[in-house]
């Protein structure tokens, strides 16, 4: 097939993405590449907000230490700063392109924008559109994106691997293009650009049960490791306290923004159990909340602890959470008078591809934005909401480091087709999807909340394993999404449990029984291909 031409492909169509994309448009031609369709990202599932110092009482100042409390001792201060310092103008952004916050009206009758308070913020500073702004941006942000002549967007597109001129035996060792999947032909493309950023998400799907889509399968990790990319602290899983435990409710999240207006969590006899595990209670950081939980979860030998905010008016709840309360609601839970079932689940990846405050990565050309980017910000911990901050402020940065370099860089010349000479199709598609259920199970089962040395030696057993068999099957027979996908994992699992294996102590998300204390000294855990 034909090569297809761009200025920069963006792979990934969450906020990162589109933020990215808009800021180019103007100036380059942008291919989008999206898996699925375009609202089927992570962002589209994100409840809470973005974290901003938006109001009177709080500064830059607070949000920075509150960021550093939350990442325990593992945050680069210089790009904490950076991020938090660029909060407002993101906001105010945001705002331009139509984003809908949620107002209010204050006793003067003023109209502000609704500040929320979430854990390990000490103020209240995540704006938010109700109870789904994720879904309020990809909405406000694709708009725009499919009105530009300059934006080229390709649903059912995944990204294969990436063509650098090291893997061609080039004098360069620059980013020159993309093997591209389309899922439904079942043919593979090659798309030549000057650009390439990465905005893919995190890889929730590694684990058995997470919050995160069924796209979230960490590609961007693993192409950018197999093209020579550095990646960091990928032992560092977030696990959200709060998914609603029942059967229909696949990956449905209870924000944290829940117990940031006063739910309370609750033991099967009703019983608060938060204020035994941390003097913060509800509004401790992310890994406090999920490990307090789990505890909980094995002593008794229950499937879920609950949640109960039903103490506040209905008007309150539904005014506040109008999407949770109904989708409760419809699954036969009412929080205006009841305690809901919850259980922690994977959330989101806190390491990733190593990045500077430009989003660049190791390799020439190449950017990582978004989850998929390790920057430094979260440290051992993400603080709640300040991932889509993250995605508008380093989205904003590589827009301005990619610009000023468009005239100089050149559309790379001719570049080799996808050889599918000595590969035929699959007649054992069971492989695939026995693999993909081995590798969740085990991942949650030794790789979850709570590690053990064994228990990570187990998991690197079995995934040595897998991977010998996929990259066999790999091998032979023609590439569908599902073998990509479960190639990508297998890889992002194994880069998992190597970082774990290395990080002798808890610190942050990493918990193991076998060194309780931190270390004196912190320390990245850096994996070199």
């Amino acid at each position: 097939m034909s090569p297809i031409n761009a200025d920069v492909l963006i792979i990934g169509s969450g906020a990162a993405g589109l933020s990215l994309a808009l800021e180019l448009a103007n100036h380059a031609k942008v291919i989008m590449l999206s898996k699925a369709a375009l609202e089927s990202g992570c962002t589209q599932y994100a409840q809470g907000g973005i974290s901003a110092v938006l109001g009177k009482d709080d500064s830059f100042a607070s949000h920075v230490e509150d960021t550093l409390s939350a990442g325990a001792g593992l945050c680069d201060s210089d790009i904490v700063n950076f991020t938090v310092s660029q909060g407002p103008e993101r906001i105010a952004w945001l705002i331009e392109q139509g984003m809908p916050f949620t107002q209010v009206s204050d006793s003067k009758g003023n109209i502000n924008y609704h500040l929320t308070r979430e854990g390990g913020h000490s103020y209240r500073r995540v704006i938010h559109a109700d109870d789904a702004t994720g879904r309020a941006i990809v909405s406000t942000l694709s708009t725009k994106v499919n009105a530009h002549s300059n934006i080229h967007f390709l649903e059912n597109h995944i990204a294969i691997d990436l063509i650098t001129g090291s893997k061609l035996g080039l004098s360069t060792s620059r980013c020159l293009g993309a093997y591209v999947l389309n899922i439904h032909t079942g043919k593979v493309v090659v798309i030549r650009t000057r650009f390439i950023v990465l905005a893919s998400g995190g890889a929730g799907k590694v684990y058995l049960y997470t919050s995160n889509p069924d796209v979230a399968t960490g590609d961007g990790i693993a192409v950018a490791w197999r093209a020579g990319c550095r990646v960091a602290n990928m032992e560092f899983i977030q696990f959200h306290p709060t998914c609603l435990y029942h059967p229909q409710a696949k990956s449905f999240l209870i924000s944290e923004a829940v117990r940031g207006e006063g739910g309370k969590l609750k033991l099967p006899d009703g019983n608060t159990f938060m204020q035994r595990y941390d003097s913060r209670a509800e509004l401790a950081p992310r890994d406090i909340v999920a490990r307090a939980i789990d505890h909980e979860m094995k002593r008794l030998g229950c499937d879920s602890v609950f949640l109960d905010i039903s103490h506040k008016p209905k008007s309150f709840i539904m005014d506040h959470f109008p999407m949770i309360y109904q989708r409760c609601l419809a699954l036969g839970y009412d929080m205006a008078t009841q305690a809901i079932p919850v259980v922690p689940a994977a959330h989101y990846t806190c390491g990733g591809v190593m990045t500077d405050r430009h989003g660049r990565t190791d390799i020439d050309g190449l950017y990582a934005i978004g989850e998929v980017a390790f920057t430094g910000l979260h440290g051992a911990n993400r603080m709640a909401s300040n991932s889509l901050l993250e995605c508008l402020v380093f989205a904003h940065a590589a827009s301005l480091d990619i610009l000023a370099q468009l005239k100089e860089v050149t559309l790379p010349p001719s570049l080799p087709d996808w050889d599918e000479s000595r590969v035929t199709d699959s007649d054992e598609e069971v492989v695939v999807s026995h693999n993909w259920d081995e590798l969740r199970r085990f991942m949650w089962d030794y790789v979850g909340i709570v590690r053990t040395s064994k228990r990570l030696e187990r998991a690197k057993r079995r995934v040595d394993l897998l991977y010998s068999e996929i990259h066999e099957y790999y091998s032979h027979f023609r590439v569908t999404n599902d073998l990509i996908e479960l190639r990508n994992l297998t890889l992002v699992a194994d880069l998992i449990i190597r970082s774990a294996q290395l990080r002798h102590e808890s610190r942050g998300l990493h918990y193991t029984l076998d060194y309780p204390e931190k270390n004196p000294i912190a320390q990245n855990t850096v994996l070199i291909p």
